[in-house]
């Protein structure tokens, strides 16, 4: 590996830690692109991890090729419409009952030098999904249907520049999300009233959409021990797919706002803290649950990073939701745990 220059500011340098350069060669380049979760625009607007995982990891560039990997459990059990949890839905509307959603995301990215990286990110989605059907208030609860999944879902490309500023602490991101998952009517249920019928198209483990992204982000050390980081993340379809005509589908637009903190104190462990929105529009299409895919979503996100060696570094956080604003009615996640490891050639 051809090591570049450290990022490190006139500020760091000042403090003198060699050990922080060190941390600084945290493997993942790209700037912010990991606030999208591993498929970035899911069934609903309280699905998918909206941590930065880029942000966790310290903002490092070094020249070179790194691998890392992250899982993310999401376990969407509590029903809620506006602000508010709902004890069921309306007569007519269908009422889920639960989504088990796991993303192991496998990704490898080149920087030629500190200004430039480009990330390919390949995500495995496995999801289960239970469902009572339509609502009728007058009928007992029938027979739940299910459905067990997983499969590699819809790829991403991103190229991030860094190089504005000599000290590299500000960067921008575009990238494509390409339709590579299964996705239209390509999963069916397997068990219950439903089994043999496909799953909505916000639950398969593709949109079928070509997406732009677009991002950028900002850090800079506030005082001797604490960092400081904003970015940001939108993205949309400019182009979908249909598995058979009239099985059209477009999912909504996402836009991610995060803020942190990292204290720096100890380089080989660093614990910090996320403030992470989501903001997601509806869903269009014939395949689209319009009624019941958007809203604006709050997490924050405490979590620790370390240094394993030189050339390995882990991270672990909890999202836990402090505010839900959601259209219609959705499943929501108590809690969401991510945890991932980088490592630098």
């Amino acid at each position: 590996m051809n090591h570049a220059i450290s990022r490190a500011s006139p500020w760091r340098v000042k403090r003198r830690r060699p050990a922080r350069a060190l941390l600084r060669r945290a493997l993942i380049c790209a700037g912010a692109l990991t606030l999208a979760p591993p498929q970035a625009v899911l069934a609903c607007a309280s699905c998918g991890c909206t941590l930065s995982a880029d942000a966790a990891m310290g903002y490092s560039a070094t020249a070179g090729w790194e691998l890392s990997g992250e899982y993310d459990y999401i376990h969407q059990n509590q029903l809620r419409s506006g602000t508010r949890s709902a004890s069921g839905v309306p007569d007519g509307t269908e009422l889920e009952r639960e989504t088990l959603n796991r993303y192991v995301t496998i990704g490898l990215s080149y920087s030629p030098n500190t200004a430039w990286n480009f990330k390919l990110m390949v995500p495995y989605v496995i999801r289960t999904h239970s469902t009572y059907g339509q609502h009728d208030s007058s009928q007992p609860l029938g027979e739940l249907s299910g459905s067990r999944s997983s499969s590699v879902g819809d790829l991403r490309l991103v190229g991030s520049y860094q190089g504005f500023l000599p000290t590299r602490n500000l960067g921008v991101q575009l990238g494509v999300k390409l339709p590579t998952g299964r996705y239209g009517t390509a999963v069916d249920f397997d068990a219950g009233p439903a089994a043999g019928t496909p799953l909505d198209a916000s639950l398969q483990p593709g949109t079928g959409s070509t997406d732009a992204i677009l991002g950028a982000y900002y850090y800079r050390p506030i005082s001797q021990n604490f960092d400081f980081f904003v970015n940001a993340v939108f993205q949309s379809a400019l182009t979908h797919r249909m598995d058979q005509p009239g099985n059209d589908y477009r999912p909504g637009n996402s836009a991610v706002v995060s803020l942190g903190l990292r204290y720096e104190r100890d380089p080989a462990w660093v614990p910090q803290v996320q403030l992470n929105l989501l903001r997601k529009s509806r869903d269009q299409g014939v395949l689209a649950d319009v009624q019941n895919t958007a809203g604006t979503v709050t997490y924050v996100s405490p979590g620790l990073t370390g240094r394993l060696t030189d050339k390995l570094h882990v991270f672990g956080f909890a999202q836990l939701p402090l505010y839900s604003n959601l259209y219609g009615y959705q499943l929501f996640p108590r809690y969401t745990l991510s945890i991932g490891a980088n490592y630098a050639f």
